[in-house]
């Protein structure tokens, strides 16, 4: 462990040498977190149609991730990063998995280490380079097709490693360039752990964070076309290599062209988004999809509790057995918690197919949602939420028992309330119920998925 913090330190620290030999007037800030969450799942893994040996499992379990971050600033334009996590659980049980004991002490890892250069030569270009998240002011879009890196590790971690290159033609266009290499498990960088790993999500001893190896080529425009419009085109080339993990998987290089367009004239707010997605996997077989949806919301700011109403609809395509392509939406790098937490991990099952059982492959699929959000207080939030889901094409999963040959998903009623206690110190609590549809066995069962959260910052 002293020998990979060690590591990162020195690489840290040569970046602040190289700057500070022009400079020894620099700015430095750092900080650091402690997330403490509990997580109950009641039948979401295969809504209790697998026998009990399957490793299907319910779960109660606890989980404390602590970061770690520091920046030193030569100047407003350059200025490096460096941020460490580690997430250890704690499961209460019951489960029925590949776990001997109460505790998994997780790794390690670095989760950010980037160096950021603006305007670069005099000229309008920002260069960022090294392990970064797409986030926050970062983030493609409302991260549709672009936001989590590191998949298998769920929010640990959601970096990629990227090289990226903005130039701002002028104050409304800006057109982004990026070059993205992620992997199965880290092996750009040290991880660290004081035991071997007693769960299946683990290979050669690291946290598996990706079905395969992947690479990505993106160019993503920002247009501002009006005071009220905005669009922002994109292509995104991605490959993603052969998988050996769970049922094997060729290599597949695929192409996503698309757009995503929002008009805002308060207090309305309406958008989508839309995409085509072609390419080819290693052996011929062709891979064509598409995928969009479309959203409109109104706030109500002068009524009590300022309620915003919001209506959406989702559309991904899915496989038709009847043809020679794969046709399954591809979400790229956005296997995470998109509309929803309780769904990701009853698609495991479903989604089997594509390689190791990453959760979160959003793919054939139509969701209806209603959803409203409101101030309880200047430091409540309330978000409620109604979803119904519908499938394209039925199932055509390993696990057939899982499974109907209906179209219907179901029914999701989610619930989602947040507090800020004070300026360090934040709270959230957050609860989904499922109710199966026809697209599901006869025999499933509801799903209940749970959780508390605090979040402290310094």
């Amino acid at each position: 462990m002293r020998k990979c913090v060690a590591v990162a330190l020195i690489v840290f620290f040569g970046c602040i040498v190289f700057l500070s030999a022009a400079n020894a007037e620099m700015a430095f800030n750092y900080g650091a977190s402690e997330r403490v969450r509990q997580e109950i799942w009641d039948n979401i893994v295969d809504l209790k149609t697998l026998p009990p040996t399957n490793t299907a499992y319910d779960r109660n379990f606890f989980r404390f991730r602590t970061s770690l971050w520091g920046s030193a600033d030569y100047n407003k334009d350059i200025g490096v990063y460096l941020k460490f996590t580690s997430e250890f659980f704690y499961n209460l049980g019951p489960y029925n998995q590949p776990i001997k004991q109460n505790l998994d002490e997780g790794e390690g890892v670095i989760d950010n280490i980037y160096i950021k250069a603006n305007n670069i030569m005099g000229l309008p270009v920002d260069l960022k380079i090294g392990r970064q998240d797409f986030l926050g002011q970062d983030m493609y879009g409302e991260g549709f097709l672009i936001m989590d890196g590191t998949p298998g590790d769920g929010s640990r971690t959601f970096y990629f490693n990227a090289a990226k290159a903005k130039w701002r033609i002028n104050q409304n266009h800006s057109v982004d360039f990026v070059y993205i290499t992620n992997q199965q498990t880290d092996g750009y960088l040290p991880t660290w752990r004081t035991a071997v790993p007693s769960t299946g999500t683990y290979f050669n001893n690291k946290k598996i964070l990706n079905a395969g190896d992947e690479q990505a080529f993106v160019i993503y425009g920002r247009n501002k076309l009006s005071e009220n419009l905005t669009v922002e085109p994109y292509y995104i080339y991605k490959q993603e290599g052969q998988r050996t993990l769970g049922p094997a998987t060729p290599e597949l290089d695929l192409n996503t062209i698309g757009a995503r367009a929002v008009y805002q004239i308060a207090p309305w707010k309406v958008g989508g988004e839309f995409a085509h997605q072609f390419g080819e996997y290693d052996g011929g077989r062709d891979r064509s999809a598409y995928g969009g949806y479309l959203f409109g919301s109104r706030k109500y700011a002068d009524m009590k509790l300022k309620p915003e109403v919001e209506l959406r609809f989702v559309y991904l395509s899915g496989d038709n057995p009847d043809t020679k392509k794969d046709e399954n939406w591809d979400p790229l790098f956005s296997r995470n918690p998109y509309w929803n937490e309780l769904l990701i991990y009853t698609q495991i099952y479903e989604f089997v197919k594509e390689g190791y059982a990453i959760p979160g492959y959003w793919s054939n699929m139509q969701l209806y949602m209603a959803k409203v959000n409101m101030e309880l207080t200047p430091d409540t939030k309330l978000s409620l939420a109604y979803q119904y889901l519908r499938s394209n094409e039925t199932a055509q999963s390993t696990k057939p028992a899982m499974f109907g040959n209906g179209h219907e998903r179901g029914h999701l009623p989610t619930a989602l309330i947040t507090h800020k206690i004070s300026k360090n110190i934040d709270a959230m609590f957050q609860y989904e119920y499922f109710v199966p549809g026809s697209f599901y066995a006869k025999d499933a069962k509801c799903g209940q998925f749970l959780r508390w959260q605090l979040m402290f910052k310094i």
